[in-house]
């Protein structure tokens, strides 16, 4: 099973600059997107009969018009899915996808950016930990797999430059703990068991050539639960795929 995950930064936009030709040639089982921005009216349907082969589920927010959203492109079918957490405080922004397949859990999210200011770093630092809780309730099931932008850079390999970038969110102490405590429930950075190197990134801003120069941060996970390391075949990032600020990122298992 091939997955990937892509924060495409609006999808009206990422389907004028390749996304079709992408998805028809990634060999993905599954497609996990976030930051899809538009309500699924916006999009014509002659653009949505292209799925090549794909059912769709799309879960846009409902707080705020062209903002955040999550969608799943998916040929496997799950044996359920849900939208949002089941917490009201966390639930409205069009932030989760929840697939249930016979052998695990797939959670398609996308983490909430805290840098607007104190009260959405604590809403990010919240949604975290209700996040771990409600996982680790489902991992008593079956195993987890999540894929997603997690909005924050993990180690000083994992962005360009940590030191001018170490009071920010995204890579302040506390959220880089906060994906410690993650990994110490017993989930799994799949990109990190195949490339150690630093350099490596998922997101880089659109000012002053950052691409260009691969001034980025890796904000991009694919996480499972250690009972299903033994089937992680693979996992990397496809750093030339462009179109959004973000890159795609895959993990294969068996």
């Amino acid at each position: 099973m091939k997955i990937y995950s892509w924060n495409v930064n609006g999808f009206r936009a990422v389907i004028k600059k390749g996304f079709w030709e992408w998805l028809g040639t990634s060999g993905a089982d599954i497609v996990l997107l976030q930051e899809v921005k538009a309500t699924l009216d916006q999009i014509p349907k002659k653009e949505l009969v292209k799925k090549n082969g794909y059912k769709l589920l799309w879960n846009e927010s409902k707080t705020k018009k062209g903002y955040s959203g999550v969608a799943v492109f998916y040929k496997i079918e799950p044996q359920g899915f849900l939208f949002e957490f089941p917490e009201q405080k966390f639930s409205g922004e069009g932030r989760v996808i929840q697939l249930e397949y016979k052998n695990f859990y797939l959670f398609n999210v996308y983490f909430p950016n805290g840098q607007m200011n104190d009260d959405r770093l604590r809403f990010k630092m919240d949604f975290y930990d209700y996040f771990l809780s409600y996982v680790e309730e489902l991992r008593k099931n079956k195993p987890i797999i999540v894929g997603g932008d997690f909005n924050t850079a993990h180690t000083e390999i994992d962005l360009a430059n940590p030191k001018e970038n170490s009071k920010r969110s995204g890579f302040l102490p506390e959220e880089r703990a906060w994906i410690d405590k993650f990994i110490s429930h017993g989930y799994v950075d799949t990109f990190r068991i195949f490339d150690k190197n630093p350099g490596r990134y998922t997101w880089w801003s659109y000012r002053f050539n950052a691409r260009g120069k691969n001034i980025g941060w890796r904000i991009d996970y694919f996480f499972v639960s250690k009972e299903l390391l033994p089937r992680v075949k693979k996992a990397w990032i496809e750093h030339k795929v462009m179109g959004s600020d973000h890159c795609p990122i895959g993990l294969e298992i068996s």
